[in-house]
C-alpha cells in the first residue's frame, strides 16, 4: 500500500478489476506486508459436483496477490503461479491472505493461504511476480 494513502484508495483502484469484483471478491485488509481478500460462496462459484470451482479459488488468491504487489507507484504481474487445492470448503466464505516470501528489486514471491470461515485450509497459492519498470 506504499503508494496509496488509505485502504479506500486501494479499493477504488481495484474496483476496475471487474472479473474479481463481479464474482463477489472484496478487499478486507492491505498494508506493505500482507493483503486479505474474501468471497462469500454463492451458487455461481460451484462446479458440477457442488464444490467450489478451482477457478473461483484461484481468482480469490490472485486478487490478494495483486492487492499486495500493486500500488499507485508500482505494478507487478504474476509470472508463474502454482496452486495446491487442499480440501473442499465447508463454510460459507473463503478468505485469502497474501504475504511476501521475498520482495526483491525486480521480482517477488508471494504465498497466499486460502481458508474458509470455519478455519479449514482450502488452498495454498504461490506466485512469482515480475515488477514492471516505473509507475503504473
Amino acid at each position: 500500500m506504499a503508494g496509496f494513502a488509505s485502504i479506500d484508495e486501494v479499493r477504488d483502484f481495484f474496483a476496475n478489476d471487474r472479473f474479481a469484483t463481479e464474482n463477489g471478491i472484496s478487499l478486507v485488509e492491505v498494508d506493505a506486508s500482507h493483503a486479505v481478500s474474501e468471497m462469500a460462496i454463492a451458487p455461481r462459484h460451484r462446479n458440477a459436483l457442488g464444490g467450489v470451482m478451482g477457478g473461483a479459488i484461484f481468482t480469490l488468491a490472485d486478487f490478494a496477490f495483486a492487492a499486495l504487489t500493486n500500488d499507485s507507484d508500482h505494478a507487478a504481474v504474476a509470472q508463474q503461479v502454482s496452486v495446491n487445492f487442499l480440501s473442499g470448503a465447508k463454510g460459507g466464505k473463503l478468505i485469502a491472505t497474501a504475504r511476501y516470501r521475498k520482495d526483491g528489486r525486480s521480482s517477488c514471491v508471494v504465498n497466499v493461504d486460502v481458508v474458509d470461515d470455519t478455519g479449514r485450509e482450502i488452498a495454498q497459492f504461490v506466485a512469482t511476480g515480475f515488477k514492471l519498470n516505473g509507475a503504473k
